[in-house]
This record gives structure tokens, C-alpha cells and sequence, in this order.
């Protein structure tokens, strides 16, 4: 049960608006602070020494550093790759589908250190304000969630002017972009995504700066191999899948592939402007769906195709912990039975080609018919009374309309 001394717990990045909450959430509440950051990719040994001597500066009285990688691949990740999931047809959630892994471990650390009060950076302009929101009130419905920095109308100035007040270090700023890393991909804010007339410049993408049009490699392939909707090999070598995911990155990113600027609709209702790069998350889906074109009937394609819009928007909102989610996450491990096999791919600057496709549980070696060669499995009778069948309501709507 938590007391008047518990700690707060805050969901902290290092950037200025955490770093702001630190001794200000001391300062208002008297109480101490403990910081969490959720590793979902990104933070290495550097970033993480960094972390928590940033972390000590500002007055917390404990760090916590947790590696959700795992968590967040077998949680989130898979059902990403099997829901072939891009909002937009785009952008495949790299950093919004990383909130409900870091808000279960906030929440589970609160918990645990008999805090009844979590607190994070989010301003009121974003959608993972809504997000954390939404998924902390999930999981602790009493849980009390603050946010000084939206609820304070704090502005970026008068953070740092605060923080310098106190003695105390400001992050480093002076970036023309914000960046946001994980292991899915990066996204990339700056003036250029706060309208529809422009890209960024090509030396200010994270992953890929200034590769086209002077790659150094004009094509690499590569076979990728799924067993039940997940990739377990590449090139015939056995790897988990939190090393394939880091492996296609760092062979997709010399060829710039993944790169995106999506243009949608956020949370609070106006429209919102992204860039990514998420090479990983562009070679997979590309690979598992077509693997899935092979193995999967016309209507759990089409199925999976609906589900997968709303599965998006659930996660993009972040409703994760609804029970819809849980439904549409049955039907995804479900569809992936037999969905096994190699997926050879070609990469190339800006694009994946698939050249081929093999899985014993094809659906295209099971037909002793070839598209648009032999029917086996039909004769011409047959193909007549289907296609008057099927040209049926036409007819009669025609008929309609003559009379």
C-alpha cells in the first residue's frame, strides 16, 4: 500500500521534458523520484551509462534500466509481422507500438515499490499522451497518472530556464530533428513534417544518411526463413528472432530501404506528419506476405486483411489491452499454422524485390491447375457455369435497368 513517502515513478528518455519532471515532481510533491527507462530497442551500453549518470544529476533517487527487447518482440512485434501491419499501407507503428511495453513495466515497477503514482514527459500535442494514458488506466485503474509538462502547459524554454535556475545539466539540444529509436525503426520529426510540401534532407535520416544515389552495393539477396508466421533464419543460418530484426536492419539500411514519411491521422483528430526508417520492419513484411499469398486461403487473406486495419488503428490509439486485440491476435496466431517456408529476397536502394517464394504448405503445388496454362481441376463445362454464375447479378441488374 503505498504512503505519503512512496516514490514516484517516471517514464524517463534523458530528453528535456523528463529531465524537466525530475526535480520538479521532487520539488511539488516532496516525494522521491525514481526513474525507469524501457529498453525496446536502442539504447546501448553508452546510452545507458549516460541514462542513469544524467538520471543521479537531476536529484532521482534511482534508476531503473529494463530490456524489454524480448518482451516487446513476443508481445507486440510478432503480431505486427503476422497482421502484416503498415498504417497508411506505410508505416509499420515503429515507435507507437513500443508505449504499451514501457507502460506495463511502469505500471509492474509502481507496484512493486508501492507507488500509487507514475508520471511521464508527454506533451499535449502528441499521441502518446492518450496512449499511456489509456493503457496505465488499463492495467491500474487507480493508478495516478501526472504530466507536468502537458498539464503545466510548460514550454521548452522555460524547462530549460528552470533547470539552469537550479544548477542543474540540460540535455543537449540545438537538433534540428527529433529522433526516435527502437528496435522496429526510427522516427524522424522536423519542420519538414509539419506540412505536406517537403522531405528531409537526405544527410538528416538516422539510419541511412546520404545513401542514394551513391550506395556502395548496387544489390544484395537474401533468403529469409518463417516457420508459423516467424522468421527463425536467414540465409539458412538459425537466429532468434531479436538478431534477425537487428541484422536486416543493418544490411537494409546501406540501401536505404524502409525510409517513409507518413501522413495520417493522430489521436486527437488533426492530421500529423512523420518520417521513419524502419528497414527491418519493411524486408519482413514485404517477405511474410508474400509467404502468406502462397500458404493462405482467399478468404483468410481477405479476413486478415480487414483485421489487420483495425488491429492498426487499436495499437496506434493505444488500446492494446482492449479485448478486441486479444481476439484479433487469436485469429493471427491461428492463420499461421502453415504459414512456413523461404522467401528469397532482393535488396536494392529504396526497394525489396521478392524473387521467389517455397513452402511445403503451398497452395499453389497442391492445384493440379497453372494459371493460365492447364485446368486440371476443371474442365471447359465447368468454367462456363462458373463464369454464368458469377456474372449473374450484372445480368439482372441490367435487366433492370432496360426496363
Amino acid at each position: 500500500m503505498a504512503n505519503k513517502n512512496s516514490p514516484i515513478i517516471l517514464a524517463f528518455s534523458g530528453g528535456l521534458d523528463t529531465s524537466f519532471c525530475v526535480p520538479w515532481l521532487k520539488e511539488t510533491y516532496g516525494k522521491p523520484v525514481i526513474t525507469v527507462t524501457v529498453d525496446t530497442g536502442g539504447i546501448n551500453k553508452e546510452t545507458s551509462k549516460h541514462l542513469k549518470e544524467h538520471s543521479k544529476k537531476l536529484g532521482a533517487n534511482d534508476h531503473i534500466l529494463v530490456n524489454a527487447k524480448d518482451d516487446f518482440f513476443n508481445d507486440v512485434l510478432k503480431f505486427l509481422i503476422m497482421g502484416n501491419i503498415k498504417k497508411g499501407n506505410m508505416y509499420p507503428l515503429c515507435v507507437g507500438s513500443e508505449r504499451v511495453i514501457q507502460a506495463k513495466y511502469l505500471a509492474k515497477i509502481a507496484k512493486d515499490m508501492h507507488s500509487d503514482t507514475v508520471a511521464h514527459g508527454c506533451t499535449a500535442a502528441g499521441n502518446d499522451q492518450i496512449r499511456f494514458q489509456i493503457i496505465l488506466k488499463s492495467l491500474a485503474p487507480d493508478l495516478k497518472i501526472l504530466a507536468p509538462v502537458r498539464d503545466q502547459s510548460w514550454a521548452r524554454d522555460d524547462q530549460v530556464s528552470y533547470l539552469k535556475k537550479l544548477g542543474l545539466p540540460t540535455p543537449k539540444s540545438g537538433s534540428t530533428y527529433s529522433i526516435n529509436r527502437g528496435l522496429w525503426g526510427v522516427t524522424i520529426g522536423g519542420s519538414e513534417t509539419l506540412d505536406s510540401k517537403e522531405t528531409i534532407p537526405e544527410s538528416s535520416w538516422e539510419l541511412s544518411p546520404n545513401v542514394f544515389p551513391s550506395s556502395s552495393k548496387n544489390e544484395q539477396k537474401i533468403i529469409i526463413e518463417f516457420k508459423k508466421g516467424i522468421p527463425i533464419k536467414i540465409n539458412g543460418e538459425d537466429l532468434n528472432p531479436i538478431q534477425i530484426i537487428e541484422k536486416l536492419e543493418t544490411t537494409g539500411k546501406v540501401f536505404g530501404i524502409g525510409r517513409g514519411i507518413h501522413l495520417g491521422d493522430t489521436i486527437l483528430g488533426i492530421k500529423g506528419r512523420v518520417a521513419f526508417e524502419a528497414p527491418a520492419a519493411e524486408i519482413l513484411i514485404n517477405a511474410h506476405r508474400e509467404l502468406e499469398k502462397l500458404t493462405l486461403s482467399s478468404l483468410q487473406l481477405k479476413i486478415k486483411e480487414q483485421l489487420s486495419l483495425h488491429y492498426c488503428e487499436l495499437i496506434h490509439e493505444g488500446k492494446q489491452l482492449d479485448p478486441a486485440c486479444n481476439d484479433i491476435e487469436s485469429f493471427f496466431m491461428s492463420s499461421q499454422k502453415y504459414v512456413s517456408g523461404k522467401v528469397d529476397c532482393v535488396l536494392r536502394p529504396g526497394s525489396v524485390f521478392i524473387t521467389g517464394i517455397k513452402s511445403p504448405f503451398s497452395l499453389m503445388s497442391a492445384s493440379k491447375s497453372k494459371y493460365g496454362e492447364s485446368i486440371g481441376e476443371w474442365d471447359a463445362r465447368d468454367a462456363l457455369g462458373f463464369s454464368r454464375i458469377l456474372s449473374l447479378p450484372g445480368t439482372l441488374h441490367s435487366r433492370v435497368k432496360e426496363s
